[in-house]
């Protein structure tokens, strides 16, 4: 429940959705509200029949939605992945399409970009895009506004203040 999450979930109350959410680190109260800690991920999906993937893709989280996970959510259950492809087993998300388990999937991103599972693309209940959401103006400056700052930073002899490991 990170930014992104914590983006998300504001949107989503204001259509009158209750919050569940996992993490590795539960929020303090006042960031968490009103929302439901989940400290196992499994205890979230069963009652999860809208699941939103906001997460980072690590070994812990790669294929986390595979069979078993998609199994314990509600049948009929809506899931959408703007995260990370390799965080969907693409073959148990199709299955779960097909079958009825899981009623639609929205997927802007896919393992193995710009590659897409071709099992994907006959489906009625799928919605798919190109992951572009960084692809504005307005991040597209940020993202070099950044750079730039790092840049001074390093040649200044101070560490770069947005570092990546």
């Amino acid at each position: 429940m990170g930014r992104i999450g914590q983006a998300v979930a504001k949107r989503a109350r204001s259509f009158g959705m209750k919050i569940h959410y996992h993490d590795p680190h539960r929020l303090s109260p006042e960031i968490e509200g009103d929302a439901i800690f989940h400290d196992n991920l499994y205890d979230l999906l069963r009652v999860s029949p809208f699941l939103s993937i906001n997460a980072p893709e690590t070994k812990q989280t790669h294929h986390f939605l595979d069979a078993k996970a998609i199994a314990c959510l509600p049948r009929g259950a809506i899931v959408v992945n703007a995260a990370r492809g390799g965080m969907v087993v693409d073959e148990d998300l199709i299955a779960a399409l097909k079958s009825g388990q899981v009623a639609a999937a929205g997927l802007d991103t896919y393992e193995g970009e710009p590659k897409l599972n071709p099992g994907y693309l006959s489906l009625q209940n799928t919605f798919l895009s190109p992951h572009i959401g960084a692809a504005t103006i307005e991040t597209r400056t940020a993202m070099g506004m950044l750079a730039l700052d790092n840049i001074d930073a390093v040649l200044g002899g101070k560490p770069a203040p947005s570092l990546v490991t």
